[in-house]
This record gives structure tokens, sequence and C-alpha cells, in this order.
């Protein structure tokens, strides 16, 4: 009996102790596309690779906006992220915003135990706890802070859990978490805050929909994703 209980025990801890890149084992690629008023626009694309322990995550962002023929907004973004055993340990972006140059590299301090930021728009230290700004990740409803994956700027913010709703994605019928996620600050200019809303399956860990208003209304919205 007390054989059996140790076995339960050990397989609930075991089940508990998975890591968050366990669950995004044998995924080889997220594609998303980038929709403003209605409009496929572009894409957000994220290739992972399995090798050594480590986790490499590789996205491709690329769209434009136009008005009468002519482009008055555009993103290509690349970037890479690493993990090992869970944690962050290397990120590097280069992004071109209306052909302004955006970009930044990450990497850890092991004395100090912090993230060392090379960034646009900030250049120095980061807790452990912060994460990339991303829509793969379900780590980003448990994080209090984020970088952005496009300047390296760190923002507070608040996830807030607002229930189950069924949600179609390319004809198919979801039951989804929906988050809210905001700026802590309100006092940031509207431009810069985060007001994001969230769509998340719990049963493939993947992001369904992200959605927000910004010029426009946008959405990034899962197109397809391979496993091996």
């Amino acid at each position: 009996m007390r054989k059996n209980i140790l076995i339960i025990l050990i397989l609930l801890f075991s089940s508990k102790a998975l890591s968050h890149t366990d669950h995004y084992k044998g995924l080889k690629n997220i594609e998303m596309d980038v929709i403003r008023n209605g409009e496929v626009i572009g894409y957000s694309n994220y290739f992972f690779e399995h090798k050594n322990n480590i986790m490499t995550v590789k996205n491709y962002t690329k769209f434009k906006v136009k008005l009468l023929g002519v482009t008055v907004f555009s993103v290509l973004s690349e970037s890479t992220e690493k993990y090992k055993k869970d944690k962050l340990i290397y990120f590097k972006s280069t992004t071109f915003q209306n052909d302004k140059e955006k970009y930044v590299n990450l990497k850890i301090n092991e004395t100090s135990k912090k993230f060392v930021i090379d960034g646009s728009s900030y250049k120095g230290l980061a807790n452990l706890d912060c994460i990339i700004g991303n829509w793969w990740s379900h780590k980003i409803f448990k994080a209090n802070k984020q970088i952005s994956p496009l300047s390296g700027s760190i923002k507070e913010q608040i996830v807030t859990f607002l229930g189950k709703e069924k949600i179609v994605i390319d004809n198919k019928e979801y039951l989804a978490d929906h988050f809210k996620l905001k700026s802590k600050n309100e006092n940031l200019p509207e431009e810069k805050k985060l007001n994001f809303d969230i769509w998340y399956n719990p049963e493939n860990n993947l992001i369904l929909k992200v959605k927000y208003s910004r010029m426009g209304e946008w959405e990034y919205k899962l197109k397809s994703y391979q496993i091996n």
C-alpha cells in the first residue's frame, strides 16, 4: 500500500515538475497571420529546434500597411531565442520599422545573475524573471515584466484571466482561455501601452489569437502548426 502511494506521489510530482520547454517538445513551427481591419497583411512565423538540451526559437515577422497604394507602416523583423533547462539564455533581434533599425542583444551575466541588455531603447540589466514578449509562449501569462523583442525596453504588466470562450480558427472550434494583458503603468503614452486580448488553447499550449487596437484593429491569428 505504501509503495503504491509513493509511486502515485512520484508521478504527481513529476507531472508538475515538467518544464515549460517540455510543453513544446516536438513542436517544429507555428505560423500566424497578421491581420489589420480584417485583411491579412503579413505573417509572424516561429521555428523550433531541440538539440543538446537547448531549445532555439527563430521568428520571422513581416507586414505592410498600405493607403492608396502607398506603404504607410511596415515591419520586417528576425529574432533568435535560446533556452536551457527552461531558462532564457540568449536573445537577439533585428527589426526595421518604417526602415528605421531597432535591435536587441541579450545575454546572462553569471556573476550578477542578471540579463544584460543592449537594445535600441534600453541598455542595462534586467532580472531573470523577465520574459521576452512574444506570441508563442504561454509563460507570458505568468510574468510580471516583459522585454520588448524589438527594442529591449522593459514594461511591467498585469494579466487577468477573463474566462473560457469558444472561438473559431480556420473553421475549427476551440474552448480557449481568454486573458487580458495590460501595462501596469497607466501613465505611459498610448502608443507604448500594452493592451492585448489573448486567446490560448491549454490542450496544446498554443496561443490561438491576439487582438489589439492601434491605428486600426489588429489580430495575430494561428494559421498552422507542425509537430514531429
